[in-house]
């Protein structure tokens, strides 16, 4: 296998790609609805508008993501206690399926970081915040191509 830095960082990126597919197959959800769901976690509750935002999806097709995940318990649907008019989508408890489906990644993962200092740690954790805000504006670059 190739060292250069660019293979390995490539490498890495499709390794954690492929995993998240795989993931959320065995969950039996679709890559999208799968990463809206780990969206509205991190962010907590949201308007579909704001989820199709954030998503790339349209309205309808948001509807449609919103419906499936209620569907099978993952989310529901709230209403905006700033603005009644709105309905906010949020997480509901997560089916234990989809902790036993993550188990396998997230002991692996943290047997690999626990192999680092806590300096080294505190490196890996500032580059993740900061490699997720960039790759975060740089899909919103992109987005903003594309419906441009």
């Amino acid at each position: 296998m190739s060292t250069d830095p660019s293979a390995v960082f490539r490498r890495y990126l499709s390794a954690m790609v492929l995993n998240s597919l795989a993931a959320s197959e065995a969950a039996g959800l679709n890559a999208t609805d799968y990463y809206a769901l780990n969206l509205l976690d991190l962010t907590g509750p949201l308007t579909s508008g704001e989820l199709a935002a954030q998503i790339g999806l349209t309205t309808g097709a948001t509807t449609r993501l919103i419906d499936r995940l209620e569907r099978t318990g993952y989310v529901r649907r709230a209403p905006d206690p700033a603005d009644r008019r709105k309905v906010m989508v949020e997480t509901a408890a997560a089916p234990e399926e989809l902790d036993k489906v993550l188990l396998g990644t997230r002991t692996r993962l943290a047997a690999v970081i626990q192999q680092y200092s806590e300096a080294e740690q505190a490196t890996l954790w500032s580059y993740f915040e900061q490699a997720a805000a960039a790759y975060r504006e740089a899909t919103d670059e992109l987005v903003k191509a594309r419906n441009a």
